[in-house]
């Protein structure tokens, strides 16, 4: 029996987001190293007080989301088993390396400020993305093709996150609404994530990496996949060259989720903050046990849902 882990990405953050992680011992240096990200204030203060619209900035989304993750492997460290499978979405492949013990969780959070910082100085105005659900990869790829836009991230389902300036963005809407698409949102981001537009961020990204301690192999059995082709990490620089290239590049997640069915798992678990991940494996496979950190009341509670379902 086999977990795989889920890395959210931006998009989910919310006030009660640090609800089962802010006070556990295990995550205090955590939370101390990202406040330092954010300005001298404490994460679990920012999401309580501050308006959506400074949780979903690029840079505070990516040190909250890391976070959490990082938080909820630290607290959930003794129930998560060595062999897990860890697929991240977005930022949250950053994330995953961290939680599978490639990166140190401190220089994670580092890490993903300054993956913002490279893609705020690649973005420009008016950037961002839309999802667009219910037309096929061909109609998105001609929408994409007309608008000068691209696909960002394929989900499970004809699910498309597409990444843009905002005209192209707004005609690829009201193309998909004329097309009856079952569902359009233009997305709290404002960068276009792994699209083309971000090629120099990408790029600014690699120079980071190369001075940053990679524990390869990791020290425990954890199997870590890449988001642009779902293979699983087997090498330092190849496995960096594709954490770099995730920026500007198609991330393959319906992919990633298949992968880590085709790997054994018989559970997922998503991190959050949110849910979106863990719905999202109904759409690979609608027998297997899927729930998201933000489920639960208690961490007793993601405990005893991991022993139930694994048999530990």
């Amino acid at each position: 029996m086999t977990l795989a882990i889920l890395c959210s990405g931006q998009g989910r953050q919310h006030r009660d987001m640090f609800a089962l992680t802010g006070d556990a011992p295990e995550a205090a240096p955590l939370f101390a190293r990202a406040a330092a990200l954010l300005g001298s204030r404490d994460p679990r203060e920012f999401v309580r007080s501050e308006p959506d619209e400074v949780l979903h900035r690029n840079h505070a989304g990516q040190v909250l989301c890391t976070l959490q993750a990082l938080a909820a492997a630290a607290v959930l460290a003794d129930a998560i088993p060595r062999d897990v499978i860890i697929a991240g979405y977005s930022v949250g492949e950053v994330a995953a390396w961290g939680v599978g013990g490639l990166f140190d969780a401190a220089v994670t959070l580092d890490l993903v400020a300054r993956r913002a910082e490279a893609m705020d100085g690649a973005t420009h105005p008016g950037d961002g993305l839309v999802f667009v659900r219910g037309l096929s990869r061909d109609e998105v790829d001609r929408l994409c093709q007309r608008h000068s836009a691209a696909v960002a991230i394929v989900n499970p389902g004809d699910a498309f996150v597409i990444g843009g300036g905002r005209e192209a963005l707004d005609g690829i809407a009201a193309d998909a609404r004329a097309m009856h698409a079952a569902r359009i949102v233009a997305l709290p981001v404002e960068v276009a994530s792994h699209t083309q537009r971000l090629a120099e961020a990408s790029a600014v990204f690699r120079e980071v990496l190369r001075r940053v301690p990679v524990l390869f192999p990791p020290k425990a059995s954890a199997r870590i996949l890449s988001g642009i082709d779902a293979a699983p990490v087997v090498a330092r620089e190849s496995g960096l060259d594709k954490l770099a290239a995730q920026i500007s590049h198609t991330v393959q997640w319906a992919d990633c989720l298949q992968a880590c069915v085709e790997a054994g798992a018989t559970a997922f678990l998503e991190l959050g903050p949110g849910h979106a991940l863990s719905r999202m494996v109904a759409g690979i496979d609608t027998g297997l046990p899927a729930r998201a950190l933000d489920d639960f009341r208690s961490l007793q509670g993601v405990r005893a849902w991991i022993a139930r379902h694994l048999d530990v």
